[in-house]
C-alpha cells in the first residue's frame, strides 16, 4: 500500500521586469539578482496514509494542479520535499503523454511503458483497455482526431489498467460524458475498497464528499483548511461568496460536526424548527410524514431585496433538495432594519431512513454568490425513520405502483 508525505513544500517562479533582465542575470550570475519571486505554493505540509482518500479543492489559480505536478515529479519544488511509497498512477493534464500523430494503440504502448509496464504486459492488458475506453475503431486512428472526452477515456483506461498503490487524479475526469464519469468513479471506488491510496483534485462537491476521507482547501498557494470533507466544502462554499464586508465563522457542535456561518450579517436566521401538522416540534420524522420547516428571519439593516433559500443534505453533506424564494417568485422587497419574517415551508418528508441537515441562505438573488447576507450550514438536524412503509433502500421514498402480467 502506498502513502504520500509532503513537507514544507513551496514553488516560486522568477519574474523579470524586462525581457533583457533575464539575459543580464545569466551573463552576470554574481551580480545583484534582477528578478523577483512569484510564489504559487508556500509551506504546504500534509500526509496521505495508506488506503486513505484525500481531496484537494480550491478556486482556479489556488495551486492545486501545480501541487499535483510536484507530487508526481513532473515539476520540481523550490523548497520542501515529497516522499511517496508504492506504485503510482497519475492522470493529470488531459491526454498527458499522448502524441497526436500516433494512433491510440501506439500511444497506449508509449504511456504504458512510462508507467513501468513491459511491452508484454501492455499487450496482455490491451483488450481490457480497449473494452473499458469504449472508443471502438478509433483506437487505430491518430489521437489528433479524438475529442477531449475520447482522450480522457483512453488516458484513464491506461492509467488504471492495473490497480496502483497510489492513484493521483486531476480535474481531467470533469471532461466527457456522464456515463463514463460514473464508470470511472466506480473503478476508483473499487480501487479504494482494495486499498489504493487516492489523491484527487475536483470541483465536484459530491465526488469529494462521497469518495474522500479528508479534504484540503488551498487558497492563494497555502493550506486554508483541512479536515472532514463536509466541513471543508462548507468553508469553501462560504469563500466563493461575495467577500465584501463578509465574515466566515466555524463553530464546533457537541456531536463533533463543524457548523459554518458566513455573510455580511445584514440579515440572519434568528430561529429555525421542524414541526408536524399540529405545530409540534420534531427531531424524528416518519417516512412520508407531512412536516413544516419554520424559519424566522431578522433584518439587521435596510435591504432592497431579500431571498430565503434552503437545502436538505444527507449525512455526507450532499444536497438532496434545495430551492429559494427567488425561484418561487416570493422575494421580500424594501425590507427595513428590525423587520422580522416567518417563513413556513410545508412538504412531505419523502426521504429514506437516516440523518439529515438543513442549510439556509439569505441572499439578494438566486445564489449566495451575488450577495450573501447569511449562509448557515447545519442550521437544523433531524432523523428519518421508517415506521409503516414497506422496506426500501436509498435517500428518497418514491411510492411505486407495480403491475405484473404473464406474457
Amino acid at each position: 500500500m502506498g502513502s504520500i508525505t509532503v513537507t514544507n513544500l513551496g514553488k516560486a517562479y522568477k519574474v523579470y521586469p524586462t525581457r533583457f533582465a533575464r539575459l543580464k542575470e545569466w551573463l552576470l550570475p554574481f551580480a545583484t539578482p534582477r528578478h523577483t519571486l512569484k510564489w504559487v505554493l508556500q509551506d504546504i505540509s500534509f500526509s496521505v496514509n495508506p488506503g486513505e482518500a484525500v481531496g484537494i479543492i480550491g478556486v482556479n489559480g489556488a495551486g492545486k494542479s501545480t501541487l499535483l505536478k510536484i507530487i508526481t515529479g513532473t515539476t520540481q519544488p523550490t523548497t520542501g520535499s515529497v516522499y511517496i511509497t508504492g506504485r503510482v498512477a497519475a492522470l493529470l493534464e488531459l491526454g498527458m503523454g499522448f502524441h497526436p500523430d500516433y494512433t491510440g494503440r501506439q500511444n497506449v504502448f508509449m504511456a504504458g511503458q512510462l508507467l513501468g509496464y513491459t511491452v508484454e504486459e501492455i499487450t496482455a492488458l490491451m483488450p481490457e483497455i480497449e473494452a473499458f475506453a469504449e472508443i471502438g475503431d478509433y483506437i487505430d486512428q491518430p489521437v489528433r482526431v479524438y475529442s477531449s472526452g475520447m482522450q480522457m477515456r483512453l488516458a484513464f483506461s491506461v492509467a488504471t489498467a492495473h490497480r496502483p498503490d497510489v492513484l493521483i487524479v486531476d480535474e481531467a475526469l470533469s471532461v466527457g460524458d456522464a456515463y463514463f464519469q460514473h464508470k470511472s468513479f466506480d473503478r476508483i471506488r473499487e480501487f479504494r475498497r482494495q486499498g489504493t491510496t487516492l489523491l484527487i483534485v475536483s470541483h465536484d462537491k459530491q465526488a469529494i464528499q462521497s469518495i474522500c476521507d479528508r479534504a484540503i482547501l488551498l487558497n492563494a498557494g497555502k493550506i486554508a483548511m483541512q479536515g472532514e470533507p463536509e466541513a471543508v466544502m462548507d468553508y469553501y462554499n462560504a469563500m466563493l461568496a461575495d467577500h465584501q464586508n463578509q465574515t466566515v465563522q466555524q463553530i464546533s457542535a457537541n456531536d463533533g460536526k463543524v457548523q459554518t456561518i458566513s455573510g455580511t450579517g445584514e440579515a440572519c436566521v434568528s430561529a429555525i424548527s421542524l414541526v408536524d401538522s399540529n405545530g409540534k416540534p420534531l427531531e424524528v420524522v416518519d417516512v412520508g410524514q407531512a412536516v413544516r420547516l419554520q424559519v424566522e428571519v431578522t433584518a439587521n439593516a435596510d435591504i432592497q431585496r431579500l431571498v430565503l433559500g434552503y437545502g436538505i443534505k444527507d449525512r455526507l453533506g450532499q444536497v438532496i433538495y434545495g430551492t429559494n424564494t427567488h425561484h418561487t417568485q416570493q422575494p421580500l422587497l424594501d425590507v427595513k432594519k428590525g423587520d422580522r419574517y416567518l417563513f413556513e415551508i410545508a412538504f412531505p418528508a419523502n426521504l429514506g431512513p437516516g440523518t439529515y441537515s438543513v442549510v439556509t441562505a439569505l441572499t439578494r438573488g438566486d445564489t449566495h454568490l451575488d450577495k450573501n447576507y447569511e449562509w448557515r450550514d447545519l442550521a437544523l438536524i433531524f432523523s428519518v425513520i421508517n415506521i409503516n412503509k414497506p422496506h426500501f433502500v436509498g435517500l428518497a421514498w418514491i411510492d411505486p405502483i407495480i403491475s405484473v402480467s404473464k406474457v
